[in-house]
């Protein structure tokens, strides 16, 4: 492809929530900030919101690299849309338990008998829910009841809610729900300067010092991706491609705009 033309080492603008490639903006490292606050204070729960694209999975998959294996016992559910005894079940699932109980309550015992395995070894347990809008009502309830299992001084389970703005709301509409949440933070896109240093940082890791994209070029990205990270690395990645197909040293607004509209 175009790594050898632009002198590249990895593909810079790859679209998968690799923690090499993560850019810390203001608000990314106070989202960053708070979700560690959270966890090693034991503050319960935390709600993050953003649109799509912004770059929540990745910001989440770094945070999981920030806590150290031997001190926490981390679950990761990426696909929530589950009925409550399902939701159960994949918890122990991600928290690595395997079990042969079929009722939700043998469930619910096997599961506090692993928090308690974790107070005894002195682990923080951790689950954390990405695409979080789309976990039905009765399983925020159930996960609502799962965080009544509590000592007189710490919770039992902590839970990170990861999700789209519509989130926000829904959480809302479930009031005992919403007044556990101890944190909330909605993580915005990227304004201009960030879009620009974005582009130049994700060159950089990939192995290529310059920025082959002029100011203008960058400005463009910035307008049309609404700073979107997502959106910044399907534009940047389809221009390196046509700019390696048709031999440009630098990336110009012309070869932006002609990027943008073939991808309309």
């Amino acid at each position: 492809m175009y790594l050898e033309y632009w002198g590249l080492q990895k593909f810079p603008f790859e679209n998968v929530p690799d923690p090499e490639f993560m850019y810390y903006s203001t608000e990314h490292e106070e989202a960053l900030a708070r979700l560690l606050y959270v966890v090693k204070r034991n503050k319960g729960a935390m709600l993050l919101t953003g649109e799509i694209g912004c770059g929540k999975t990745l910001l989440s998959r770094v945070f999981i690299r920030e806590l150290a294996e031997s001190d926490y016992d981390i679950g990761l559910i990426t696909n929530p849309s589950l009925i409550p005894m399902d939701f159960v079940r994949e918890m122990l699932f991600q928290f690595g338990v395997n079990t042969q109980a079929t009722a939700k309550s043998e469930l619910l015992t096997v599961l506090n008998e692993r928090m308690m395995q974790n107070v005894q070894n002195n682990r923080t347990m951790l689950i954390i829910i990405d695409e979080a809008q789309l976990i039905p009502m009765e399983t925020l309830e159930e996960i609502r009841l799962l965080l009544n299992f509590q000592l007189n001084d710490r919770y039992l389970l902590n839970l990170i809610l990861i999700g789209q703005p519509e989130l926000r709301e829904k959480i809302r509409g479930h009031k005992q729900l919403d007044q556990r949440i101890f944190i909330r933070y909605h993580l915005n896109p990227l304004n201009l300067e960030d879009v620009r240093n974005y582009i130049a940082f994700r060159l950089q890791k990939a192995g290529r010092p310059e920025n082959m994209f002029t100011q203008e070029a960058m400005d463009e990205i910035f307008n049309h991706s609404d700073g979107l990270p997502r959106k910044i690395n399907n534009i940047c990645d389809l221009s390196l491609l046509i700019g390696f197909s048709m031999k440009y040293t630098t990336l110009d607004v012309e070869i932006i705009k002609k990027v943008i509209q073939d991808s309309m």
